[in-house]
């Protein structure tokens, strides 16, 4: 395949294209392990979406702990989390978080519960271990990227706030704090006005050790106020927060608190056993089919590592990073997908530069991913150039009647681009929205760009010429 790549000296690339029988188009590098970035989450949500179908779905249980006599709980109430990534969610097809307030409060008034003596509990052990893998970036650990993952989330376990600079470079910058409201946290904000055309350099320094955050950095003089996406370390109390309130205004009080079994704990030994509490009702989530399609259209992590870690829960019983992990592996051996000498898997996202993944791996999944029953599902989960997702303006001077043919998920991180997908034959292309069936000659592609020093622009171009090349061929 005749391809000059300008960026060659700068960078390793490797690539791989073959076709859906299996003949190799070209091949540089194939079985060279690189990092992934956030094609990563292609293997995550194609393994998950075989072992627990497109119709799974995550379940919220209400409980509680003691007993009820004349419409008092004498005891506490639970909120137990089953790692539903849609509760409070920003997304169009997430319930409407008052919604299922709403549910949960008619669960409670038909167990015949009109004040609870106890606290509101907001329970995450469902997600065992901590929320974020120990090999991402300690920056990436405050952002709306790097939320990580809980038993229990609410509004994808972000917090916001409304930025904006201030009169002159070296000036405080102007924060105001916007949702959810977490009148717990203590935040200080060592950030300053900076020069023009430096951009949006804040970045939120926060655990989950103590109820403490710091946004630092710099805001540039010219950039006009927007919402800072951040992350909350204590999205369990979150939710029992707002649900108390809730509860208020529906009339049924509480005496106690919110509280969670971690930071905000209960005292005196007070955390009950799930499978000793009394569960009263349960709602579920949007299924798992249209978390997937979020995941991979807007390259969601949050919602990558929750399917990641329900993988692990639902395959081993425990849902913490390692399980996660050996589960992940064993769903591909099942699907005959050796990951010997071609992958290792660090987390679910692609956040982490522990994640190694050869194109010889990408392209021999993408093709078990085929045999599937649920390839259609999977299919349409690829945003579609030129059209939707993180490839939408990719292959800007290729006719839309030829990049509707390419189904992509886009990877990158500083030096590093990836893409991967299907290109599907000419005349049988379905658009967006349809049943993602396909007949004919797919040809399935790995394109792969590590330690890169050129500029975005050139590694993307290096990457459309590469698959224009391929649109050219005739399968």
């Amino acid at each position: 395949m005749n391809i000059l790549f300008s960026i060659i000296l700068q960078s390793i690339i490797a690539a791989l294209a073959i076709t859906e029988s299996g003949e190799t188009i070209v091949s540089t590098g194939s079985n060279q392990m690189l990092v992934p970035a956030s094609n990563m989450k292609v293997i995550t949500t194609g393994t998950a979406l075989t072992r627990l179908g497109g119709d799974y779905r995550w379940e919220t249980g209400i409980g509680y702990s003691g007993t009820v006599s004349d419409g008092v709980l004498h005891g506490d109430l639970y909120i137990i989390g089953g790692a539903d990534p849609t509760l409070a969610s920003p997304v169009s097809f997430a319930y409407p978080i008052d919604e299922t307030f709403a549910k949960w409060a008619g669960f409670i008034r038909d167990a015949g519960i009109q004040r609870i003596e106890g606290s509101i509990v907001g329970d995450g052990r469902y997600i065992e271990g901590p929320m974020e893998d120990p090999t991402w970036l300690w920056e990436d650990l405050g952002t709306y990227y790097g939320t990580g993952v809980s038993g229990l989330s609410f509004f994808e376990n972000r917090k916001d706030f409304r930025v904006g600079p201030g009169n002159a470079v070296g000036a405080p910058v102007r924060i105001e704090d916007s949702y959810p409201r977490t009148p717990w946290m203590e935040y200080s904000y060592d950030c300053t006005t900076g020069n023009k055309n430096t951009g949006d350099q804040l970045y939120l320094y926060t655990t989950r050790l103590a109820p403490v955050g710091s946004i630092r950095g710099t805001f540039a003089l010219e950039k006009a106020q927007k919402v800072l996406m951040c992350s909350n370390k204590y999205p369990e109390y979150t939710c029992a927060c707002y649900f108390r309130d809730f509860l208020e205004k529906a009339g049924i009080s509480s005496q106690g608190s919110a509280d969670t079994g971690s930071c905000f704990a209960l005292g005196n030994g007070r955390i009950v056993a799930q499978d000793k509490l009394t569960i009263i009702g349960k709602t579920r989530s949007p299924n798992l089919a249209k978390v997937i399609k979020e995941t991979n259209f807007e390259s969601n992590n949050f919602m990558a590592e929750t399917i990641f870690r329900t993988l692990g829960k639902v395959v081993s019983g425990k849902g913490d990073i390692e399980s996660s992990r050996s589960a992940l592996n064993a769903e591909l051996r099942k699907m005959g997908v050796s990951t010997t000498g071609r992958a290792q898997f660090k987390d679910g996202s692609g956040l982490s530069r522990g994640n190694y993944v050869s194109p010889d791996f990408f392209c021999n999944f993408l093709k078990a991913m085929t045999k599937t029953r649920e390839y259609p599902v999977f299919l349409e989960s690829f945003p579609t150039v030129g059209r939707s997702g993180t490839v939408r303006t990719r292959l800007p001077g290729v006719p839309d009647s030829q990049r509707i043919r390419v189904r992509m998920k886009s990877g990158s991180m500083d030096g590093v681009r990836c893409y991967c997908g299907y290109i599907l034959p000419s005349g049988s292309a379905v658009s967006a929205g349809g049943n993602g069936s396909v007949s004919g000659q797919t040809i399935i592609f790995s394109f792969m760009i590590n330690n890169s020093t050129a500029s975005t622009a050139e590694q993307n171009a290096a990457a459309d010429k590469f698959i224009t090349e391929l649109l050219e061929r005739k399968y």
